[in-house]
């Protein structure tokens, strides 16, 4: 087998969810042993994505509702969200999920600093208990898809009309209502180069 230390980096922009979504399983499954790993920086219009482990709620809004093949249960996808899907060889790496999750949130919790954090069994990164970014992630045959997405500057109107992640109440929050003025492109930038960093270890 080969080792393929180079992780390719891409920037899509604004892009639906579906075709996004097929595009990953089909890279995902075509891909080689050498194929190097990728990481897709974008964000998406407004929509509604629901895990395995979860039923399609009724949102009273006009927001689609997508059932997906990730783990966890329901969140918001939106323009000024960003979102960074991570196409890579687990079983290459000699990375476990359970690792690969952590390496994930860790990326997210460097990038903002101090205050951020983990909740023991509610994967994601908060901050004085309400949720700055969630994870979902899909493996097939040691190869993983789906990612992180990051909440930076973005309408969080529409998290009012689900339960976050399964978990009712649970507030939200965004890298501006910290303080922070990045644009969600070099949020996701500045969250990749992290997150190789830490793949590459």
């Amino acid at each position: 087998m080969t080792l393929v230390e180079e992780v390719v980096v891409k920037r899509l922009g604004l892009v639906e969810y579906v075709p996004t979504w097929q595009a990953m399983r089909a890279f995902s499954a075509g891909r080689a042993d050498a194929t190097p790993d990728e990481l897709w920086l974008l964000e998406h219009p407004p929509v509604y994505t629901v895990g395995q482990g979860a039923s399609l709620p009724q949102t009273g809004n006009p927001i689609p509702v997508l059932k997906t093949d990730r783990g966890g249960d329901i969140t918001y996808h939106g323009p000024g969200q960003a979102v960074v899907y991570t196409l890579i060889d687990l079983a290459r790496r000699s990375i476990k999920v359970k690792r690969f999750v952590w390496l994930l949130e860790q990326a997210v919790i460097d990038l903002l600093g101090g205050r951020a954090e983990r909740k023991p069994g509610a994967p994601g990164v908060y901050v004085d208990g309400a949720k700055i970014a969630a994870l979902g992630i899909r493996v097939v045959r040691g190869r993983a898809y789906h990612g992180v997405a990051l909440n930076v500057d973005m309408d969080l109107a529409p998290f009012a009309a689900i339960d976050p992640c399964g978990y009712p109440g649970l507030r939200v929050t965004q890298m501006k209502e910290l303080g922070f003025a990045d644009s969600p492109e070099t949020a996701a930038s500045r969250l990749s180069q992290i997150l190789v960093e830490k793949l590459d270890a």
